[in-house]
């Protein structure tokens, strides 16, 4: 069967966030789903099965299976091309990939106040403000150079009840409303490089903020990315660029 590897939220090679992207005859064992992603080793891979509409749609870790995946999605819409309209865990979702971007609609996760202790996994950074999404923790710091800078305690980080932990503050260059770092332990994924989902709520708590609905993220990991977002009532639009580096064929 086909497979790739893409860089998404970049428009340059060996940046942005790498996901694999394998096209299936039919659905596939989750064993075997999960054995392939952990022979991978990106932070996430997506098996779609291309014939159908919708197309059914599972994104996993090198761990585990995960409910949502923006960067996953947005390359495998940049592999298939056109409207796509994918069905997953997290409900149908619709995407247009044209003239090398990809726009995706998602739900909308805005945060809610939480009292969450998150100091320990955070030494050395003050937040300002703890909130939580469906699945995430939302941390906001005061300065975006303590987002560039921080350490997390992963271990720390992966014992709290959540998939991540998203630290951002205000950007601090014009490309930029917002910065951000995804920080997952507990689902195998020590840093994200660029992550989707969590522009679901990010994109809320940053248009509230900010009082645009029109916003760009700069995720701020090693590789880097930027994720385009666009407020809708419940809805989030995601987008961004994506390069194909790899692909061949998956013989087992």
């Amino acid at each position: 069967m086909r497979m790739y590897l893409v860089d998404a939220f970049t428009d340059t090679a060996f940046a942005g966030n790498p996901a694999g992207v394998v096209l299936l005859d039919a659905p596939a064992d989750e064993a075997w789903m999960q054995r392939v992603a952990a022979e991978l080793k990106h932070s996430e891979t997506a098996f779609v099965v291309p014939s159908g509409q919708p197309k059914s749609l599972r994104w996993f870790t090198p761990t585990t299976e995960v409910d949502l995946c923006g960067h996953a999605t947005l390359a495998t819409a940049h592999v298939l091309g056109g409207e796509q309209v994918f069905t997953t865990r997290s409900g149908e979702l619709r995407c247009t990939a044209e003239n090398g971007r990809v726009a995706m609609e998602f739900p909308a996760d805005p945060p809610q106040p939480a009292d969450v202790d998150v100091s320990a996994g955070l030494p050395g950074v003050v937040a300002e403000h703890v909130a939580r999404g469906v699945s995430d923790i939302l941390v906001v710091l005061g300065d975006a150079s303590e987002v560039r800078t921080v350490r997390p305690d992963l271990g720390v980080l992966a014992a709290l009840d959540a998939r991540c932990v998203i630290v951002t503050a205000p950007g601090d260059h014009p490309g930029a409303d917002f910065v951000s770092r995804v920080f997952g332990p507990a689902v195998g994924v020590p840093e994200d490089p660029v992550t989707g989902s969590a522009h679901c709520t990010l994109a809320p708590y940053w248009s509230a903020r900010l009082g645009r609905t029109e916003l760009t993220g700069e995720q701020a990991s090693a590789r880097g990315g930027v994720v385009h977002t666009a407020l809708d009532g419940d809805r989030v639009r995601l987008s961004g660029s994506a390069v194909t580096v790899v692909e061949g064929e998956l013989l087992v």
